[in-house]
């Protein structure tokens, strides 16, 4: 199975993108999966809320085909604990070919991309940016990785 996460905007914080791209080279250890980047949109004083998801979710469908089983993260999905993902992720990597996460854009997803999405998932009732979710959430695939390997890296 290969794992995608689809971003909106670069990450621009170079600490929080060390530490993407430290998890990313980690994860590719134990499974294919790549970060795929959708500019972010300009001139976006001109452009209603509604107008920006709209654009952003046409871009993120792009990126997604007919057969990818898809997840958003969002703050009204499905939380769990670390090894409760950890199981999640390898149940997934047994029915999917394709698992692609996406990270939305500021104001989060038009109606099209939560109708595209099998699913919606949550780090935690907190806001965090999306800057740092992005480093948040690799590391938890990380982690998971980990824990499906019987490896140390996490302690329970």
């Amino acid at each position: 199975m290969k794992t995608i996460l689809v971003l909106v905007g670069k990450t621009t914080d170079k600490h929080f993108q060390a530490g993407i791209n430290d998890y990313v080279d980690r994860i590719s250890h134990y499974m294919p999966f790549e970060l795929v980047t959708i500019p972010e949109l300009k001139n976006t004083k001109s452009l209603s809320e509604a107008q920006q998801k709209t654009t952003e979710g046409e871009l993120i469908l792009k990126q997604i085909q007919p057969s990818d089983t898809v997840v958003l993260l969002d703050e009204h999905g499905k939380e769990f604990r670390s090894i409760e993902f950890a199981k999640w992720l390898e149940q997934k990597r047994n029915t999917a070919r394709r698992l692609v996460f996406v990270v939305g854009g500021p104001y989060g997803f038009s109606p099209e991309v939560y109708a595209r999405a099998n699913e919606q998932l949550s780090l935690s009732k907190m806001t965090f940016s999306h800057q740092m979710i992005r480093l948040v959430f690799t590391e938890q695939i990380y982690r998971a990785c980990t824990i499906i390997k019987g490896e140390p890296y996490h302690h329970e």
